[in-house]
């Protein structure tokens, strides 16, 4: 199938606007009402799964029924892949142009559909939605756009070693790509991986999170109305099991994981079985460190922005906070009445935890930092009422030893300590098993220069916390995983090269 043809000789875009009977109709705390599909999105069709089973999706805001969508099983994960790998045959050697163009297609769909997926996005996170439509889906039109300009500028090498001999590099797609996407942020975890696979002409089996399936599922309808030919995306709702049967099926060519450490082994042990080359963005246990030269006022902002943004449920958390010992207690106070200012104004300010569980999971670590002699300075309860939400808790005095200092607990738990000199402060901040993300504020250039290449981490930042663009790339050493996202590195994830040897008369 030729995808010039297609492209260039449509007039107008077919409508999204239709019906199946793999959809149910959700209202929206907006008052909107809307046609949510439900189905297993394979082959450009929404269906049913082999056995009929589903799930339900929640609102962590109140802890209330969504939506019932179903779960694939191991004949549908079988029959996605099968179809992606069919459709394989004539994308990958679709031009890259042309891969281009249907890229920037779908951007534009998801400007248009921008408001209703950040509503529905914020519906089955519990994210304000304010925030998700300004900062989540814009992030989403950013990175497709991105990758649709990178689609045509994929290319290899030439290289002559001598006058009898040239050889050149092909750089492919791998072919059939795994998906697996976590639950904090749903669509642009998504496109960070979709967006660079297509490009690069490989087709994709996408997996999102069982707890917020909503906002990918409706992306189909877009992949649908871009005019993608049938099986280069599919999209399976499922659980642990669908992500496990999709990591070790043989047919799979590259697994891009993002999500726990825990979960990120699972995912490595299985593709093991088949040698299949992974990327994983695991967990963290980020530091950020407070010399004392440091604006202490922005210093605090960007702490807590850092650690109480989505409730804490983000892997590049700066969770740790090692502040130089004479700006300790100053620094610990300052934090504590810029949260009680935060709380005051909206007591639900941060958002809620994702599900039951998952609170359950982050006050069992409240309850072992009390119990190991870490000192409570704030918080620490959960917020009587509807849904799943626990005031922003504060920690000082918090020992390297101890579990809250060690462990990633993916909740609005910050856990402080005092430090004397830089290379104090590094050998703290580098004695985690994770390597994600460090912070550093002082005004020295200097020093930040210098401490930024001491932290075993993917990512430094200088006094900000959790900035991110779609041009710079984002991974961690250690348990935190390997490969990057954003970038031209994520397009390097889904190529593999392949070198030509050619004999121009050398003769045996």
């Amino acid at each position: 199938m030729i995808v010039r043809h297609r492209i260039l000789r449509l007039g107008t875009l077919p409508s999204s606007r239709y019906f199946s009977s793999f959809e149910s109709t959700v209202k929206l705390p907006t008052g909107i009402a809307y046609r949510q599909p439900t189905g297993l999105f394979i082959s450009n069709e929404f269906g049913a799964s082999n056995d009929g089973k589903q799930l339900t999706t929640y609102n962590p805001r109140s802890g209330k029924p969504i939506a019932n969508v179903f779960v694939a099983g191991s004949p549908d994960v079988d029959y996605a892949v099968q179809t992606a790998e069919s459709a394989l045959r004539s994308w990958r050697t679709t031009s890259g142009t042309d891969r281009g163009i249907l890229l920037y297609r779908l951007c534009r769909l998801i400007e248009e559909h921008k408001t209703l997926l950040g509503s529905i996005e914020a519906f089955d996170t519990g994210k304000p939605l304010d925030t998700v439509v300004a900062d989540d889906i814009q992030d989403c039109i950013n990175v497709t756009r991105y990758y649709a300009g990178w689609a045509d500028k994929i290319h290899g090498y030439s290289i002559q070693p001598f006058a009898e001999k040239f050889a050149y590099t092909l750089h492919e797609p791998f072919g059939v790509c795994a998906l697996i996407v976590p639950w904090n942020y749903p669509l642009m975890l998504a496109l960070w991986k979709l967006a660079p696979a297509i490009a690069a002409g490989n087709t994709v089996v996408l997996k999102p999170s069982e707890l917020t399936p909503l906002s990918s599922l409706y992306l189909g309808n877009l992949i649908t109305e871009a005019g993608f030919p049938p099986g280069v995306v599919n999209i399976l709702s499922g659980d642990g099991n669908t992500g496990a049967v999709l990591a070790s099926h043989p047919r799979i060519n590259k697994i891009s994981f993002t999500g726990s450490a825990t979960t990120g082994k699972k995912i490595m042990h299985a593709a093991a079985s088949n040698l299949i080359p992974v990327v994983l963005e695991l967990g963290g246990k980020s530091a950020a460190i407070i010399f004392e030269d440091a604006d202490l006022e922005q210093a605090v902002k960007w702490c807590y922005s850092g650690i109480m943004s989505n409730s804490g449920q983000i892997c590049s958390a700066t969770s740790r906070i090692l502040i130089q010992e004479s700006i300790y207690k100053k620094f610990v106070e300052m934090f504590k009445a810029y949260t009680i200012h935060r709380m005051s104004a909206d007591p639900l300010d941060h958002g809620p935890q994702i599900s039951d569980v998952q609170l359950e999971k982050v006050m069992q670590y409240v309850r072992s930092g009390i119990e190991e002699g870490a000192h409570l300075v704030y918080g620490g309860k959960e917020i009587i009422g509807p849904g799943y939400f626990m005031q922003p808790t504060i920690f000082a005095d918090v020992r390297d030893h101890m579990k809250i200092a060690q462990e990633e607990v993916f909740g609005p738990v910050v856990v402080m300590d005092k430090f004397t000199t830089q290379s104090d402060a590094i050998q703290r901040a580098n004695s985690s098993t994770y390597g994600l993300a460090s912070a550093i504020f002082t005004k020295s250039l200097t020093l930040a220069v210098d401490t930024s290449q001491k932290l075993e981490v993917g990512m430094v930042w200088v006094n900000s916390s959790q900035d991110s663009d779609f041009r710079v790339p984002f991974g961690g050493f250690k348990m935190s995983g390997f490969g990057q996202e954003l970038g031209e590195y994520a397009v390097k994830n889904y190529l593999r090269p392949k070198a030509v040897h050619l004999n121009l008369g050398v003769s045996l």
